[in-house]
């Protein structure tokens, strides 16, 4: 397959007024400003938009998409703070809605250890994300859109879980292209036989697919065990998928697309601050591109250059990068290491 036509892989319906709605989890970050300390240690921390999802979005709208998003936030000053940025980086909130019982947002509180040694602390119980149903979910909504981005985490729970499946079927029946986050996070799962039956559900449904390889095990734990990357891609290409991300950290990332050829992307080089929100740089910056038409090793290059600069930075949601700050970073890095730094 020629460069020209490799973005034929996935169609996105131009005539749609709204680039990508993602789907679930918004919550509220709160990163140390005390470096190199414990949780017990850091006295100073500084408060962000977070979630996956979010993170996402923020990222397409930097990027210059018009993006919507579907979810709820808790009906208090921190639903009013996510809400309000989201209307601030020009992100559409029409599909916001409160928490109707009282719940509150997540929160997120991060561990930065060392460039090389973070964690994330998160406090889940009666997150109003979880609490969206499936009265939130507009079809006509979901059909303005070229696509959805589908997140794992907000399959953990009822009635978040039914509204993701609904909206699952509204995204298949007007033909909205449908990418799946796996976005493993344990909490809120009660058993990895309940998480493998709602990933693969959706996995059989998605156009493309993103997780680690361990998100990929955890999701076929009741289908195979120890599959190779070849394997597990094959498998879910042959469920409809037609490009399939695994992702190896350090050790770079492949896309396997349906034509039964792969890309393999590498790190760039970069002095890390923490380890978190590299995923979420790396998702919007690959959808950005397919839905510009660049070939899938570009799109690949784009998204790791992208997770590259989150990782080097305090922030996810408010240090996504623009297409040009991007471009940028991968000229001064093939310009120092090579052209070829971060092709497999």
């Amino acid at each position: 397959m020629s460069e020209q036509n490799a973005k034929q892989y996935v169609s996105f319906d131009s005539t749609r007024p709204i680039d990508v709605i993602p789907i679930g989890r918004a919550t509220v970050d709160l990163n140390p400003v005390d470096y190199n300390r414990t949780l017990e240690e850091s006295t100073t921390f500084k408060k962000y938009v977070g979630g996956s999802p979010a993170n996402i979005a923020v990222g397409l709208a930097r990027l210059g998409k018009k993006v919507g998003f579907i979810g709820m936030v808790s009906d208090d000053r921190f639903g009013d703070y996510v809400t309000h940025y989201f209307e601030n980086e020009g992100i559409d909130t029409s599909g916001i809605c409160r928490a109707r019982h009282g719940e509150k947002m997540g929160l997120t509180f991060t561990e930065i250890l060392s460039p090389t040694e973070s964690s994330i602390l998160m406090y889940r119980n009666q997150a109003a994300d979880l609490m969206l149903t499936t009265d939130d979910v507009s079809e006509e909504y979901i059909a303005s859109a070229k696509a959805v981005v589908i997140s794992g985490t907000a399959l953990c729970q009822s009635p978040s879980r039914e509204a993701v499946l609904k909206a699952v079927e509204f995204a298949k029946k007007n033909n909205t292209v449908i990418i799946f986050d796996i976005d493993y996070r344990p909490y809120n799962w009660k058993s990895k036989d309940e998480l493998a039956i709602y990933y693969s559900l959706v996995g059989r449904h998605s156009d493309i697919l993103l997780g680690s390889r361990e998100e990929f095990d955890l999701m076929e734990g009741l289908i195979s065990k120890n599959s190779d990357d070849k394997e597990t891609a094959a498998r879910w290409i042959g469920y409809g998928n037609k490009i399939v991300i695994i992702k190896h950290g350090k050790e770079g990332s492949t896309a396997y697309t349906c034509d039964g050829q792969s890309f393999t992307i590498k790190p760039f080089p970069v002095k890390s601050l923490k380890g978190f929100g590299g995923g979420d740089g790396y998702a919007s910056a690959f959808i950005y591109s397919l839905l510009e038409g660049k070939p899938v090793i570009d799109a690949l290059e784009f998204g790791s250059a992208s997770a590259a600069m989150l990782i080097a930075s305090h922030a996810c949601s408010a240090d996504m990068p623009s297409a040009e700050a991007i471009q940028e970073f991968i000229r001064k890095e093939k310009e120092e290491y090579g052209e070829m730094v971060a092709r497999g």
